[in-house]
């Protein structure tokens, strides 16, 4: 193993580690009994996300991205 794959794998460790833990924070579609009746879904809370909820969120999206291309360039380079 050369010193660029093995620094591929750490990064490749520390990405997957950090988007486990990132999805985990992340709230989830909270519907529960009141999906039944529709309150759920009121005019005042239908669409909003939180602060959190879209940092999380795009920090999914970039873990996930940068955890596809380590492990594209990883794959190549093996």
């Amino acid at each position: 193993m050369t010193t660029a794959q093995i620094a591929l794998s750490v990064i490749m460790i520390v990405a997957s580690l950090f988007l486990i833990i990132v999805v985990l924070l992340q709230n989830g579609a909270q519907q529960g009994l009141g999906a039944i009746s529709g309150g759920a879904e009121t005019f005042f809370g239908a669409g909003k996300a939180t602060a959190a909820d879209k940092v999380f969120a795009r920090l999914t999206s970039i873990v996930g991205v940068v955890f596809v291309i380590v492990a594209l360039v990883l794959n190549l380079v093996h």
